[in-house]
């Protein structure tokens, strides 16, 4: 039953070009509803390996991490690093999705 769950999610998020491009024009702050659901189904994967950012020197410099996924074990610090929180979050909701939809989305 989970399966099927998953796969109407992925199936309904995986034409909405609308909610992609409302992300990269603003991934920080409030979204609209849609936006705001499907990051929550992006965040709410399991912890194990999944991509997020970390502020390495505040309001300059981000980089990329990797999640253990073991509560308390910390996070693995990957050599990606970015001069804007924006691109950092950009690539790492294109990570997100594609390993929800299989769909690489452009960098730009």
């Amino acid at each position: 039953m989970a399966e099927k769950r998953s796969q109407a999610i992925r199936w309904s998020f995986h034409d909405e070009r609308d909610l992609i491009e409302e992300f990269k024009r603003s991934p920080i702050g409030h979204h609209s509803p849609g936006l705001q659901r499907l990051l929550n189904h992006m965040r709410g994967s399991p912890m194990a390996n999944k991509y997020c950012v970390f502020e390495t020197k505040p309001n300059r410099e981000w980089q990329l991490a990797k999640t253990s996924g073991v509560r308390g074990k910390p996070s693995k610090l990957i050599g990606k690093r970015f001069t804007r929180r924006v691109d950092a979050e950009w690539y790492v909701f294109r990570q997100r999705w594609k390993a929800m939809t299989g769909e690489t989305l452009p960098i730009r």
